[in-house]
């Protein structure tokens, strides 16, 4: 049932916006705007001292649906989402069976339409992700594929790289790349140095993720393509990614918050948790990505969300790599960049909203009456410990147990619809009841 909302004296923000005001929601879209607005509600709720900003974009998380929902499926992991102020993701394609085939994608997307979360899904780059034949492009375009990936393993040789460049311009599908060399990385399991050594344990060489993302953005030169890095770790990456877009290659990357607030030190509790693959890096590393963040090198935060059940973790060195991430996304960049007065908060719905979206071709979620009330609201200055076992994920492999943040999504709105309540949000809660 269609309500309406009355939003009053939050602060909103977007990349245009910054003010105290009112926002009115109805009918799915954002109304009125402005100060002291005297319309009439079905809930009215204060907003004062929560910020308001367009629903967060995660272009780079794993469902594990079809075929692994032991670890998660669509209604977790969209439950996941929208606690923590995600309200659109993209689905990368290594499920089981992987997204290649147009039918498969459709029934998956066709599911996620009742979700309250914009769910996007990535096609394979190549036929069940083995390196070898090149998808069919346009008749995933047609199923609705936003994107187009071989996420998890990487795209073997140049000369298929740049094949799949050209294919996927032509089908106008955006290509999200896994730099790896599985030959350098040879079973390693950590970043490889003082740590891979203290623990007796196989290490991965960032020369690994160095080639190749400098591979890749040769390939995108040569086919005068774009490319979109993946999970950037490394200064080498980094550095590599700033040469070329000085140089005009159209190349852009993506980051997540563990290889902005955590190091391979991690690692010396021997608890695959803190185990992902790129793996957590150096302070060194740690630096850069932080310096590619400010100066634009870096043009998203996502999260890499990869949940794993818990007994998949018990043992270090066996267990798959991945970690669980949104609903902790939001809250560990504004205690780390925000907070320190590295970024603002309009900074952060460029990193998180505006510019995901913009990559893959979707319409920016804006602030502004007749907007689409696809918004959150965020008490940044709410302070909370993450407890895994309290996270709506089906898999609580999170590298921030235990950790204190500061800042929090309370409430976040999809389609004028209120789908998700913390409560410590400052609202009205008998009329939250009755939505």
């Amino acid at each position: 049932m269609d309500r309406s909302i009355l939003i009053r004296g939050v602060r909103a923000v977007d990349t245009k916006r910054d003010e105290c005001c009112d926002i009115l929601i109805q009918s799915g879209k954002i109304e009125q705007m402005g100060e002291n607005l005297s319309a009439d509600a079905d809930i009215v709720l204060d907003g004062t001292g929560l910020v308001a900003m367009p629903g967060l974009f995660d272009m780079h998380v794993h469902f594990r649906d079809p075929g692994q929902t032991h670890k998660e499926d669509l209604q977790t992991g969209c439950a996941a989402a929208l606690a923590g102020g995600v309200t659109g993701v993209l689905c990368m394609p290594n499920t089981t069976p992987p997204m290649d085939s147009a039918a498969q994608l459709s029934e998956f997307l066709a599911r996620a339409k009742e979700t309250g979360v914009e769910v996007c899904q990535a096609g394979c780059l190549t036929m069940g992700l083995q390196g070898k034949e090149l998808a069919d492009y346009p008749a995933l375009k047609t199923a609705g594929a936003a994107a187009l990936s071989d996420d998890g393993k990487p795209v073997p040789t140049a000369e298929l790289m740049e094949q799949a460049l050209r294919n996927a311009a032509a089908a106008g599908l955006p290509v999200v790349s896994h730099c790896e060399d599985l030959a350098i990385i040879d079973g390693g399991i950590i970043n490889k140095g003082i740590i891979s050594e203290q623990l007796g344990v196989k290490g991965m060489d960032r020369r690994s993720e160095d080639s190749i993302t400098q591979r890749d953005i040769d390939c995108a030169a040569k086919a005068n393509a774009s490319v979109h890095i993946c999970h950037v770790s490394t200064r080498g990456s980094v550095d590599a990614v700033r040469k070329a877009k000085a140089a005009g290659v159209q190349v852009t990357c993506e980051t997540a918050p563990h290889y902005f607030t955590l190091t391979e030190e991690k690692l010396l509790s021997r608890d695959a948790d803190y185990r992902m693959n790129p793996p957590l890096r150096t302070e060194d590393d740690k630096q850069a990505i932080i310096e590619g963040i400010l100066d634009g090198t870096i043009d998203c935060i996502i999260t890499d969300h990869a949940p794993h059940a818990a007994n998949e973790k018990a043992v270090f060195e066996k267990a798959p790599n991945g970690v669980v991430g949104l609903e902790t996304s939001l809250a560990a960049t504004l205690t780390a960049l925000y907070h320190t007065g590295l970024l603002t908060l309009q900074d952060i719905v460029r990193l998180m909203s505006e510019t995901p979206r913009r990559l893959l071709g979707l319409a920016p979620r804006t602030l502004s009456v007749g907007a689409d009330a696809d918004l959150i609201l965020v008490n940044t200055n709410l302070e909370w410990t993450v407890v895994p076992e309290q996270l709506h994920s089906k898999s609580h492999n999170t590298v921030f147990k235990g950790m204190t943040f500061k800042g929090k999504p309370v409430m976040t709105i999809t389609n004028g619809i209120i789908r998700y309540t913390d409560a410590s949000a400052k609202i009205h809660k008998e009329e939250i009841s009755n939505a």
